[in-house]
C-alpha cells in the first residue's frame, strides 16, 4: 500500500530540486549573456571627440612646411599656344589713372591672364570632357592628403625624355610599401630646375608618365591625383595619358616645384586653388607638410608671420619688366 505522506514529501523535494536547477540554469544563461555583452563592449572602438586644435598643436605646429609652387610672373614659362600673362596697375575708373599710395593710399594690380593653367596648376577633367567637373566643382576634400614622391630624376638626367613606368612604381612600393588610397603622387624629375632658363617651353624632349603607370596609380592604388614638373603629362602625339585621365574623371597637377626637397613618404600636401566658375583649370598652391626633423622647410614660429615684417626695400612698378619689384 502506498504511503501518501512519504509520496508528498518526495514530490516536494523533487519540485524543489527542479526549481533550483531551473534557477541555476537561468542564472548561468544570464551570466553568459553579460559576459558576451561586456566582451563586445570591450572590443568595440571607443568613440572619442577629436579636438582639431590639439591636432594642430601636436602635429602641425612643429612640422616643416615646403612650398612646391612656382611664382606667376610676366616672364614665366608658358606654352606658346597660350601666351604670357600681362600685369598692369589697376585703374581708378573715376580718374582714369592707376591707384597710388600717394593719392588713394593703396595700389592694386590688373592681371590679363591668357588661360587658367599658368604656372603650377590643376587640370580639371572638364578641360577635355565637359561632362566632368570644372575647377569650381572639385570637392573640398581635396584640401589635405598623404603625399607620395616617386623620383625618376636619376634616369631623366641620362635621358630627358624618360617616362615613369609601372616598374618604377613597383620598385618604389617594394621599398616603401603600397601607395595609400586617396593619396597624391608627385613625380620628381628635377625638370623644374630648368624653369628659369630661356626656351624652357620649347624643349621637345621632356620627362613624362606612361599610360600603364597612370592606370595602375588610379585603378589599382586609387590615388586622388598625380602631379609632375613639366607642363605636359607625356610626349605622345595625342597626349594619351592626359586624355585618359580627363576622360575618366581624374584631375592632375602640372609644373610642380621643389620636389627634391620633399620626402618620398610620410608628408602631407595642402592644396589650394582658384575657384573660377566653369574653369577648366586653376592656379594652385601646393604646400608640403613634412615631419619636424625634416631638413628642409620652416616651422611655425621660425619666421615672423603676424604681424608680417617690413621689407628692406619698397615695392615699385617696373615698366620694363611689367611687374612690381623691390629695388
Amino acid at each position: 500500500m502506498i504511503n501518501l505522506t512519504s509520496l508528498r514529501v518526495n514530490l516536494k523535494i523533487a519540485a524543489s530540486l527542479k526549481r533550483d536547477n531551473m534557477k541555476k540554469t537561468i542564472e548561468l544563461g544570464l551570466l553568459l549573456i553579460m559576459t558576451v555583452l561586456l566582451s563586445s563592449c570591450a572590443s568595440a572602438p571607443v568613440k572619442t571627440k577629436v579636438d582639431m586644435w590639439q591636432v594642430y598643436d601636436q602635429y602641425f605646429k612643429n612640422a616643416k612646411y615646403v612650398d612646391m609652387t612656382h611664382t606667376i610672373s610676366p616672364s614665366m614659362p608658358v606654352w606658346e599656344g597660350f601666351g604670357p600673362p600681362i600685369f598692369a596697375p589697376a585703374i581708378n575708373p573715376l580718374s582714369g589713372k592707376p591707384y597710388s599710395y600717394k593719392d588713394e593710399g593703396f595700389e592694386a594690380t590688373r592681371y590679363i591672364l591668357s588661360c587658367d593653367q599658368l604656372g603650377t596648376h590643376i587640370d580639371a577633367p572638364a578641360q577635355w570632357d565637359p561632362e566632368y567637373p570644372a575647377i569650381d566643382e572639385l570637392p573640398a576634400t581635396y584640401a589635405i592628403r598623404p603625399l607620395i614622391v616617386i623620383s625618376i630624376a636619376g634616369k631623366v638626367a641620362k635621358n630627358p625624355a624618360y617616362h615613369l613606368t609601372l616598374a618604377d612604381i613597383l620598385e618604389w612600393e617594394k621599398i616603401n610599401g603600397n601607395i595609400p588610397e586617396g593619396s597624391v603622387v608627385f613625380i620628381r624629375s628635377d625638370w623644374s630646375q630648368l624653369w628659369s632658363l630661356p626656351g624652357f617651353t620649347k624643349k621637345n624632349r621632356f620627362p613624362g608618365i606612361k599610360l600603364e603607370a597612370l592606370k595602375y596609380l588610379h585603378l589599382e592604388r586609387k590615388i586622388l591625383f598625380q602631379g609632375h614638373e613639366p607642363l605636359n603629362t607625356d610626349m605622345t602625339s595625342t597626349l594619351e595619358g592626359e586624355s585618359w585621365l580627363m576622360h575618366n574623371g581624374y584631375a592632375q597637377a602640372e609644373a610642380v616645384d621643389n620636389l627634391d626637397k620633399i620626402p618620398e613618404k610620410g608628408a602631407l600636401v595642402m592644396i589650394g586653388y582658384t575657384k573660377f566658375q566653369g574653369g577648366t583649370g586653376g592656379f594652385a598652391r601646393f604646400i608640403a607638410i613634412c615631419p619636424p626633423d625634416w631638413r628642409y622647410g620652416v616651422s611655425v614660429g621660425e619666421v615672423k608671420d603676424s604681424p608680417l615684417p617690413k621689407m628692406n626695400k619698397a615695392l615699385k612698378w617696373d615698366f620694363n619688366l611689367g611687374v612690381r619689384v623691390r629695388n
